[in-house]
């Protein structure tokens, strides 16, 4: 399929001559491609009014060859000898030292739209470095994999910031591409960065990714399809809790379960909310890795059946729901990995409702009601900044 959507990528040589003489640092990985598979790496090294002098990784790093939760350090690149600066190791934003030897910074990768998918965080850090050190900030824009039409789920509230929420107000799913995620969080920085966005050309606000003639690389090792895509901004939830969102099986995010849940039930108690555009259909599965490694698990695997009208958010807290009503003595949220620190629901959440209120009578409606209420807000909020129609 001929791609019908030039990505900031395809569109690199059009802000050449902005960057003719300049040393630039290059925050990428695999999914930073063009529509030629071409990556932007091998772009940028081989641009001759360019020096590429410093590379930057995420979580999974560079290769994307790391799993959720891994720690890296920084290293060297293999073949073109220029370090590759670890942002996700014991710094998670940028320091003076490591933007030395960059005049700007060009930021390239394909984004899910949630706001606990860890690759905004790092943008808001960058952003945040790059002012703080005079440099440039390119964002080279790429497509919302599922048409940027909704947005879903409650505002991070302040004292709430980690690196699964880095910026106050932004929903669970921001309904924006990376590009306008970035303009929007530009005006709420300390010190503003001298930012330009790169967009897209051909891309039209409800357009999924599928239908862009784009290549979809796997983001991260546990968001392989656009069918998890879809469900994340729901089920990402369950890393929060004692339930296996699915990491170490092939459909990680669409499956839930665990040792003590009955399928069969779960599905049952799950349909009676009568969510469009979903099915919860039994699942039993051993995970090979994380959560319940080896254990024989029952949970649900869910199925959405018409995307137009398939709500992830509300769909993650009646699963949470479902199975804090079924299974009372066994169901818990996970305790703060330090003392004195925040549950790790909360950060998810970006605040303390769901884990007080949800179980209670009532609780799944009024968190819905609150988080109704807060996209209506939101929407209004980021039309000002939002880049297609």
């Amino acid at each position: 399929m001929k791609a019908r959507v030039a990505a900031g990528a395809d569109l690199l040589p059009r802000i050449a001559a902005k960057l003719s003489g300049l040393r630039l640092g290059l925050l990428t990985n695999p999914t930073g491609v063009d529509a030629r598979f071409r990556t932007t790496l091998a772009a940028c090294a081989e641009m001759p009014s360019v020096r590429l002098s410093a590379l930057f990784a995420c979580e999974h790093g560079l290769r994307g060859e790391r799993q959720a939760g891994v720690r890296f350090e920084d290293e060297e690149h293999p073949e073109l000898g220029i370090p590759v600066y670890s942002l996700y190791g014991t710094r998670k934003k940028p320091d003076a030292a490591m933007l030395e030897g960059v005049d700007a910074v060009l930021f390239d990768i394909q984004d899910t739209g949630v706001r606990f998918y860890t690759y905004l965080s790092t943008l808001v850090y960058m952003m945040a470095a790059c002012a703080q050190t005079g440099r440039a900030l390119y964002v080279l824009d790429r497509p919302h994999p599922l048409g940027a039409l909704r947005a879903e789920g409650g505002l991070l509230q302040p004292g709430y910031e980690s690196m699964v929420g880095a910026v106050a107000g932004t929903p669970y799913a921001t309904g924006m591409t990376i590009g306008e995620y970035a303009g929007w969080v530009n005006d709420r920085l300390e010190q503003p960065c001298a930012l330009t966005v790169v967009p897209m050309e051909g891309w039209k606000r409800g357009m999924r990714f599928d239908e862009t003639g784009l290549p979809w690389i796997v983001p991260s090792p546990n968001v392989p399809t656009l069918d998890t895509v879809r469900v994340y901004a729901g089920t990402c939830l369950f890393e929060g809790t004692n339930v296996s969102e699915g990491r170490g099986t092939t459909r990680p995010f669409e499956t839930v379960g665990a040792p003590w849940i009955d399928g069969e039930r779960l599905a049952r108690e799950f349909a009676s909310f009568g969510l469009a555009g979903v099915h919860a259909h039994p699942l039993y599965f051993s995970p090979t890795f994380s959560k319940h490694q080896g254990e024989l698990c029952g949970g649900v695997r869910l199925y959405v059946t018409e995307p137009d009208v398939f709500e992830s958010v509300r769909a993650g807290l009646t699963l949470l729901r479902s199975m804090q009503k079924l299974y009372p003595e066994t169901f818990r949220f996970l305790p703060p990995v330090r003392e004195g620190g925040k549950a790790f629901i909360d950060l998810l959440t970006g605040d303390s409702l769901v884990a007080a209120e949800l179980a209670e009578d009532g609780g799944l409606r009024r968190v819905l009601d609150r988080y109704e209420a807060n996209i209506e807000g939101w929407k209004k909020e980021r039309s000002g900044y939002l880049l297609y129609m």
